[in-house]
């Protein structure tokens, strides 16, 4: 069958294929492969620029140059070649280094000749999985700072926008359920944007490391062939000079604790999202927004006059399974059995899957924010049913000033029965307080009943 986004097994890179754009030049396999063509070209210049390992330590500008341009310039016909050799090598990162060393033989005349010289330096002491962890680091480095980070960026200025034009939209607040103290819908937005900034920080911090210390992480190749090197100091500046943190204590992989970190973080931020789609969905439902019509859009097949919630819902659904991955990933990954197995190699080629379903959840989410329109006549209706919430406030006044029995007084009056606006004035009329508490709770109602919410909304 021809492959088209029609034909996609995942949808990914089928019906979202144009809303995961920017992941693709980083978590696909020819992502994959322009980092290992890049570690593999640096690691060869740090033995060059190594002075003890003589054998390479004398490149020139000019080769040093046309190393870093391989790098550089990698194209999808550079990764159709690696692929043509791991059909004879089937090892993918073995035919990175023939790949290399066939593009080094390919130079001319006096390039060509200097790199023929070092070329048994190409993935030199190294293993695989040198080249590979430091691979993997980079992309989800470059996924965080260049995709994920701006994106919830982009919903977080979103949400305060919402929590400071809402600020003083009184809401009545529901816990268990039930009716509870009013509050604004500026201050739940702000509530979401608050938890967003700290699991943001939690994200932006996480340490990616990498190693590059051989076999089983003790430098036995390197320490036999050049036993004068300083071997971990110079890995030390190697791992750093790529903006990763170096870890010197390894097997023959690197631990991917730094991943099952950054998947827990961004599963965190999801779980608040998920949490936040379901209440907007939630408050859709209930009349507190009304959503934009889009002309043409069609709500049910069948019953003409629906208008869906469906972007909360799909970003839902794909917060869902972008965390059911990143659990996998931070349970999986750092467990290997002894010095080193392979269960990681698949798994590692499914983070660009949750990143994906993650990005898009992000996408629809903003989506349907652009939708929504607070609709302050539901809100008011809800508020001015329901006056039984201000019992609370009733009795705390009552508690200040020495009444008898405050709370078990307004459970009576208030649980299980419907409460009116004349009902709880002629309560409060019946209290024995000081004038001008009294005043203040009689000018109470509960779209005023509503604390500091507006200002602590309008400070997020």
């Amino acid at each position: 069958m021809q492959h088209s986004t029609l034909t996609a097994l995942s949808p990914l890179d089928g019906r979202y294929a144009t809303k995961v754009e920017a992941l693709r030049p980083i978590f696909s396999e020819f992502g994959l492969m322009h980092r290992r063509v890049l570690i593999e070209v640096r690691w060869l210049l740090a033995l060059a620029d190594e002075k003890t390992v003589v054998e390479v330590s004398a490149l020139s500008n000019p080769a040093r140059q046309s190393l870093e341009t391989l790098a550089s310039n990698f194209s999808l016909q550079d990764a159709e070649r690696i692929k043509a050799i791991e059909s004879t090598t089937n090892h993918d990162v073995k035919a990175v280094e023939y790949f290399i060393k066939e593009r080094i033989g390919q130079e001319k005349m006096e390039i060509g000749a200097e790199l023929a010289k070092a070329k048994e330096f190409v993935h030199f002491a190294c293993t695989s999985e040198d080249i590979n962890n430091l691979a993997y680091a980079l992309m989800l480095r470059d996924a965080r700072d260049s995709v994920l980070l701006p994106a919830l960026d982009k919903l977080i200025a979103t949400l305060r926008q919402m929590a400071h034009a809402l600020a003083a939209q009184p809401m009545l607040s529901r816990t268990h359920g039930q009716t509870a103290s009013p509050t604004t819908l500026g201050k739940e937005i702000a509530n979401v944007v608050a938890r967003l900034q700290r699991q943001r920080k939690q994200i932006a911090s996480v340490e990616l490391s990498g190693k590059i210390n051989g076999a089983v992480g003790n430098y036995n190749a390197h320490v036999i062939a050049y036993p004068e090197v300083d071997w971990p100091a110079l890995s030390k500046r190697f791992v750093e000079s790529l903006g990763l943190a170096w870890n010197p204590y390894t097997t023959q992989i690197e631990p991917h604790d730094g991943i099952a970190e950054i998947s827990d973080a961004i599963r965190r931020v999801n779980t608040v999202l998920l949490d936040f789609c379901r209440d907007v969905w939630g408050y859709v439902s209930l009349g507190y927004f009304k959503q934009a019509l889009k002309p043409g859009e069609v709500g049910s097949s069948t019953m003409p006059h629906k208008i869906n919630p469906i972007d909360f819902e799909n970003a839902e659904g794909n917060f869902g399974i972008a965390n059911s991955l990143f659990v996998h990933f931070a349970e999986k990954l750092p467990i290997s059995r002894w010095q080193r197995d392979l269960t990681d190699s698949t798994v590692l080629r499914a983070l660009g899957t949750a990143y994906g379903h993650t990005q898009i959840a992000l996408d629809s989410l903003l989506r349907g924010l652009a939708k929504l329109n607070p609709n302050p006549e539901c809100l008011a209706a809800d508020l001015d049913a329901n006056w039984e919430v201000l019992a609370e406030a009733v009795q705390t006044v009552m508690r200040r000033y020495g009444l008898p029995e405050p709370y078990e007084q307004l459970k009576a009056l208030t649980r299980g029965q419907g409460i009116t606006r004349e009902s709880m004035r002629a309560f409060i009329e019946s209290l024995a307080l000081p004038a001008d508490a009294k005043k203040r709770l009689l000018a109470l109602t509960p779209a005023n009943y509503v604390g500091l919410a507006a200002e602590l909304a309008g400070k997020i």
